[in-house]
């Protein structure tokens, strides 16, 4: 039974407001793209520094996973739900510029951490301001772009976390390095600062500019609301949904949903697993150095990324001209399908060289999917729950994903492998047991996500 069916409301598609021109919309996604981006790199810088926060703070892969996944994701996810309720009915430009700075205060505050617990703290911080990222800007981008351009805009904003993992990768892995050759410092009150905490420094103020930049950005009219039974003769507007109708919509719909929440979230887990390691990976099993690292990783990011990008949103545009309403969902289970063999091999590689070939081929395919997956939720989502389940959809996707992932990865090879050195093996066992399963739960849900694509669209 679908949603649409059954839910206590009624879908409002009468007197729409007109589409912000398309200049407005294509100058936001190019802002949302920048602010993802820098989200990322502040994310992810610390992938780079694993080794350097060992050694000072002395700690295990598994405290490292810890701060690295959890510490990040454990208020991403929580926060995430309640600040989107915030989105589906007040300003969202204005909740992105608090969120941006909030995030890179406290990415800065990660360089001023003297022990584990303080970074745990900020890290968390960090975490918290990304939260709103995500919901809050597909919430704008559903209200900006008609549904037959939606997978390309959010394939381009999508772009904005290849964008900002390669400058985190290259920028990141120079940066290192460049101050590795300084000499620690000391500042007033906060006493010594050593390299790794300096690149914190350098990599988190200039997402102040960029909150600046967000207000910019044309807040559109709300589209599709909801007129619940008690205010059937009065217009939709965009007050906050009761809970128990956005949980019942999605207990109706319980095939669909699971396909997106449960297939994205073992998705994110595997990713998550690999993005954390893959440093420690090339220095341990190669002995390559953090610039060369970043410097090839970072390659991948920028140039075959976005060629995948490019290529599942046009291929979920012919799908959906052809008049599949699954067309979304296809292309990720299809891509999820190809990269698979890519995935589990490439940390097995005997030369640096074989494996960052293997993973390239994994980067174009696995990034053929977040454009039509973000549509995908989108699409078969009312406007005042929109963030909201968007916001379920990261919270499952940063606490099963991010929390859960490099910590599984370290989990294999402290106490299955028991050696440092036979991360590889932690890698593609890790990969070789999420990837299959994450696109069978995609797979499962694919004739009832079309079904209710299907009803959606019936009611334009």
């Amino acid at each position: 039974m679908s949603a649409l069916d059954s839910a206590p409301v009624a879908l409002c598609k009468l007197s729409e407001p007109a589409w912000p021109s398309p200049a407005r919309a294509w100058y936001g996604a190019g802002i949302f793209t920048v602010a993802t981006a820098l989200a990322l790199i502040d994310r992810q810088i610390m992938n780079l520094l694993v080794e350097p926060i060992k050694q000072d703070l002395h700690v295990s892969d598994t405290q490292m996973s810890l701060l690295v996944g959890f510490a990040f994701a454990l208020f991403y996810a929580f926060l995430g739900i309640p600040l989107s309720r915030l989105a589906d009915v007040w300003c969202r430009k204005t909740i992105l510029c608090i969120g941006i700075a909030f995030w890179s205060v406290m990415t800065a505050c990660c360089g001023l951490a003297h022990s584990y617990w303080v970074l745990f703290l900020a890290r968390v911080g960090v975490g918290a301001g990304e939260s709103v990222n995500g919901p809050t800007t597909f919430s704008i981008v559903g209200d900006s772009f008609p549904p037959d351009k939606l997978a390309k805009a959010s394939a381009v904003i999508s772009s904005g976390f290849y964008l900002g993992s390669g400058a985190a990768w290259i920028l990141g892995g120079a940066i290192i390095e460049a101050v590795s050759k300084l000499p620690n410092f000391n500042l007033p009150v906060i006493g010594e600062v050593h390299p790794w905490q300096t690149t914190f420094l350098i990599v988190g103020l200039p997402g102040v500019v960029v909150a600046v930049l967000m207000m910019t950005v044309h807040e559109p009219a709300r589209r599709g609301l909801l007129r619940q039974p008690e205010d059937s003769d009065k217009p939709a507007t965009s007050r906050s949904l009761p809970l128990k109708v956005i949980l019942q919509w999605l207990r109706n719909d319980w095939k669909t949903f699971t396909a997106i929440y449960g297939g994205m979230a073992f998705k994110a887990m595997a990713s998550a697993g690999v993005s954390a390691w893959l440093p420690s990976f090339f220095i341990r099993t190669y002995g390559w150095n953090t610039a060369e690292i970043g410097l090839a990783m970072g390659l991948i990011l920028l140039t075959v990324a976005p060629a995948g990008l490019l290529t599942g949103g046009y291929f979920t545009e012919y799908l959906t001209k052809r008049g599949l309403h699954d067309a979304n969902l296809r292309v990720v289970v299809i891509s999820s399908l190809i990269a698979i063999p890519f995935a589990i091999l490439f940390p097995l590689m005997p030369t640096p060289m074989a494996a960052l070939a293997l993973y390239a081929g994994n980067t174009f395919f696995m990034s053929m999917a977040p454009g039509p997956q973000n549509a995908a939720l989108v699409m078969i989502t009312p406007n005042q729950m929109r963030a909201q389940a968007s916001a379920l959809y990261f919270f499952l996707y940063n606490l099963i994903g991010s929390g859960l992932g490099p910590l599984l990865v370290a989990g294999f090879t402290d106490y299955i492998f028991g050696a440092e050195s036979a991360l590889r093996y932690s890698l593609s066992l890790h990969l070789a047991i999420l990837s299959p399963l994450s696109a069978c739960i995609i797979w499962f849900g694919l004739k009832s996500y079309g079904e209710t694509v299907r009803r959606m669209k019936a009611l334009d």
